[in-house]
């Protein structure tokens, strides 16, 4: 199904994104969940899906993760199951990040879904990620504090928590009611009932996962081999002395590399188009003939792009999960962005060229696109 926000994303831009938290009341009006607490259990069986178990009694926090086998252990109440990038295996929830496309794609990073039943949550927390958590089934309070520093601690060493804090947002939510919470506010919900939450979160790398991606980047492709060299090297008071204008040099080789539009570019694309999370990639069996491609689009089928693949456009330059893809074709690779559902429109006269239709085939028999049932 499809989900229509009802939302005014210049006002929200200008007052909300990245400064201060809100309640959105019915940001999805009559909102249906895309999936159940029993598909949910399920997904979280599966080797390649990422959950875990939060429980809490009289302070005493537990978690665990999966994939679970059972959860005829666990009682009526305080308990959460929590699923990551639920958007990658299952078709209907991705249709939930959709409406966020007013925000960059390269921004978006997955949908995490949690169950709980009464008293259920992780506790106090500070996220470094922009959130919407949207209500499902079920109602559950939630309480925002104000962006300060607070004492961070770990009840159980996979949880960290905050100290209490006073709230400037303390509301009971509502099915379609949605919370936007910016990097840094700590936070704290607990469910009133059985309850379904869907948090659409944010990418926001820091410095270091910058300089480590590219310093792989280097190293795959034996940059880098320029050595250091000093044919008029300065006279100094002291042997030891590491001169300014020798430090100023070191650091004038490292920037040298980033500052090469090419390489950055290439490692920068491949860098933000891969997801963090597995995807449920299922090739087709057997592949797909480039004719046979052609032939379903012209009959009017439709492709449509895997949930969490990651298609990111710098430039003239178009990558898809890791990897750039050429083609003379800029019309269609556009539409290949910008749309999860492709028809033969959409491709216009690139349909035409054998080579862009042996690219799409490849990509095709990947198991980043699929026709639609």
């Amino acid at each position: 199904m499809e989900y229509h926000l009802t939302l005014n994303w210049p006002d929200f831009l200008a007052r909300y994104w990245q400064k201060r938290p809100v309640v959105l009341k019915r940001g999805f009006a009559n909102f249906i969940d895309p999936i159940s607490p029993d598909e949910l259990a399920g997904l979280a069986m599966e080797n390649e899906v990422d959950s875990r178990l939060v429980s809490h009694l009289d302070g005493d926090w537990q978690v665990s993760h999966g994939p679970f086998e059972s959860y005829d252990h666990l009682g009526e109440s305080n308990w959460s199951l929590l699923v990551q990038a639920v958007d990658h295996w299952h078709e209907p929830s991705s249709a939930l990040m959709r409406p966020f496309r007013a925000l960059p794609d390269w921004r978006i990073d997955d949908l995490m879904i949690s169950f709980s039943v009464p008293g259920g949550g992780v506790g106090p927390h500070v996220d470094q990620y922009d959130v919407f958590i949207i209500q499902g089934t079920g109602r559950r309070r939630w309480r925002v504090g104000e962006k300060t520093a607070l004492k961070q601690h770990c009840p159980h060493p996979d949880l960290l928590q905050v100290q209490p804090f006073d709230a400037i947002i303390d509301e009971e939510m509502e099915p379609g009611d949605i919370l936007y919470i910016p990097p840094g506010f700590p936070h704290e919900g607990y469910a009133l009932e059985n309850s379904l939450n869907y948090s659409v979160g944010f990418r926001s790398p820091n410095s270091r996962e910058l300089i480590s991606g590219f310093a792989d980047y280097i190293l795959q492709r034996d940059l880098g081999n320029q050595h250091y060299s000093d044919p008029d090297v300065p006279a100094r008071d002291h042997p030891a002395d590491l001169l300014p204008q020798e430090v100023d040099r070191l650091r004038d080789m490292m920037l040298g590399l980033i500052q090469q539009p090419e390489h950055f570019q290439q490692w920068l694309g491949e860098f933000i188009s891969q997801s963090r999370h597995e995807l449920d990639v299922a090739p087709p069996e057997p592949p797909y003939q480039p004719d046979e491609i052609y032939d379903a689009l012209q009959q009017g089928d439709m492709l449509q792009r895997l949930g969490g693949l990651r298609v990111i456009r710098i430039g003239d330059d178009f990558f898809v999960n890791g990897e750039k893809v050429d083609s003379p074709h800029q019309h269609a690779l556009d539409a290949m962005a910008g749309s999860i559902m492709l028809e033969s429109q959409h491709f216009g006269e690139a349909l035409d060229d054998p080579s862009f239709l042996v690219m799409l085939t490849a990509l095709v028999n990947s198991g980043y696109w699929f026709f639609a049932e």
